[in-house]
């Protein structure tokens, strides 16, 4: 940056060289340059923002409809326990899934009489026990045998 020294040398230079009568009006063409050189670099900045934020803009309507498109392919390729798959990655072995499972209620073996109680009914006390309540049945499942394709998979 030019100093108030500088800027007065130079004011005296071209006073000089140009003379009383022109110096007033090469002012005014130097402020009219430069006005207009800032005019434009200020248009280039703001076409150019304008041009990157419609980028931006774009950039982010593409990752939005990306990332919706994935999501609408992980929820399809995600089947549901209703239905099968409907193909198979490549280099997948079948393998049956069991679609029921066997139960069988489960109860407790019949209470029998200890020797040492007497087995008349009339004469026992009411224990301070409750009596067992029953059980609800617990599901067994019957176990699934590895078929010797699964191990040739891994």
């Amino acid at each position: 940056m030019l100093s108030f020294p500088h800027l007065v040398v130079l004011f005296v230079i071209a006073l000089v060289i140009f003379g009383p009568e022109k110096l007033p009006e090469l002012a005014r063409m130097l402020g009219k340059a430069t006005s207009e050189f800032r005019k434009m670099t200020n248009d280039f900045r703001y076409a150019l923002e304008d041009e990157v934020r419609d980028l931006d803009r774009q950039n982010r309507i593409r990752e939005q409809e990306s990332a919706l498109a994935a999501s609408r392919a992980a929820q399809a390729a995600a089947p549901s326990p209703d239905t099968e798959p409907s193909a198979a990655p490549e280099n997948a072995v079948a393998r049956e899934i069991p679609s029921t499972v066997v139960t069988a209620p489960i109860e407790p073996p019949p209470a029998e009489p200890s020797p040492t109680e007497p087995s008349n009914d009339a004469s026992a006390a009411p224990s301070a026990e409750p009596a067992a309540a029953p059980q609800p049945p617990e599901a067994v499942s019957v176990p699934h045998e590895k078929s010797s394709d699964d191990n040739n998979a891994v």
